[in-house]
């Protein structure tokens, strides 16, 4: 395997967790971005993450850290630290350390997952972690799904761009997923932070059915380059979340949830047993791509076929403003990169 030739410090927002995985009171140890942190929820059930380190003595707060109410207390001299990082107790002092602050992330926490604003300059968030449901501009809520199924692969060989990639890549599913005839890309949209990418496909059937009779396709969105949410139209009703979370510069972690849709009227045992097969099997496609990209060496510059231009050049176009040194290395250069070597454009390593 390869190291990614891209930065793995990228703006953006990322998922650390699942809310499920931190109750009030819980302390859990993390590392991303290759800083140690933590994640912990208030008794109120705000979470929170932050360094992990106290900036007393350096004392880890992920190992007997505690909290207490709306602040957490290092185990080593019983400091407290809020929210925003900010130490609000010395116990032996009359007052706070208020010159001194640990380092807190952003949180947003929505579709079961924890989500953090990751930007190595300090900057506040300047978009919004994409809605599986909210995004898509529709009525649909989260009672309308069955709970959702995930995966969670950790410290795999392989950088968030990667996956991204592969929601241009039109040509992968006929020969990962064995559909019947190659997707047709009916939207590329990559103005904005968040980016939106429609195709039409179908999983039934055989070659020689015609694009235009496919009656079912999907919608995309990839807010930035940490989350992408898709939604599926005129099959079973889906829709799945993919997070890749960088955890130092080589490896990140994988996290995949699907949401299989409630047939109206039908609560039965069967329906939810249908919906579980079908979730499965959404998720057994999703892992024939996790196994390549975990196994990938990224080309830069790729050797495209004519049709494949278009897709990836806009991508990874669009995937340079999130990176520190708004290049990403030299993986968004394609026009002019015939001829030259990696080191040569200065990429990132």
């Amino acid at each position: 395997m390869a190291k990614p030739p891209l930065s793995m410090k990228p703006t953006g927002w990322f998922q650390v967790a699942w809310s499920a995985e931190l109750d009030p009171g819980d302390v859990r140890r993390m590392k991303y971005f290759d800083r140690e942190m933590i994640a912990w929820r208030t008794s109120s059930g705000q979470a929170v993450v932050m360094d992990a380190y106290c900036e007393h003595l350096g004392a880890h707060l992920g190992y007997g850290g505690h909290v207490e109410g709306e602040v957490i207390e290092c185990p080593f001299h019983g400091w407290q630290w809020n929210t925003e990082g900010r130490n609000v107790c010395i116990p032996y002092q009359d007052r706070p350390n208020r010159g001194r602050r640990i380092r807190s992330y952003p949180v947003a926490e929505r579709n079961d997952s924890i989500y953090i604003w990751h930007d190595i300059d300090g900057r506040a968030p300047y978009f919004d972690a994409p809605d599986i449901f909210g995004s898509f501009g529709d009525t649909s809520t989260a009672a309308d799904y069955y709970p959702p199924m995930t995966l969670f692969r950790e410290g795999l060989e392989l950088h968030p761009q990667y996956v991204l990639e592969n929601g241009v890549d039109f040509a992968h599913f006929k020969f990962v997923h064995k559909t019947p005839i190659i997707p047709v890309f009916t939207r590329h949209d990559f103005a904005e932070p968040w980016s939106y990418v429609d195709f039409t496909i179908t999983f039934e059937g055989d070659e020689s059915q015609s694009i235009d009779d496919v009656r079912s396709g999907v919608e995309a969105i990839n807010g930035g380059l940490g989350i992408a949410v898709t939604k599926s139209w005129g099959m079973v009703d889906n829709r799945t979340i993919s997070a890749i979370t960088p955890v130092d510069d080589r490896t990140s972690d994988v996290r995949f949830m699907v949401y299989i849709g409630r047939t109206p009227g039908r609560d039965d045992q069967r329906a939810e047993e249908k919906a579980g097969e079908f979730g499965a099997e959404v998720i057994r496609q999703f892992t024939q791509d996790v196994h390549i990209w975990s196994h990938q060496r990224y080309s830069d510059p790729p050797a495209l076929a004519t049709a494949e231009y278009e897709g990836f050049t806009a991508l990874r176009k669009w995937a340079t403003q999130f990176y520190p040194d708004g290049r990403g290395g030299n993986a968004a250069d394609l026009q002019t990169s015939g001829a030259a070597t990696s080191s040569e454009k200065g990429s990132t390593r």
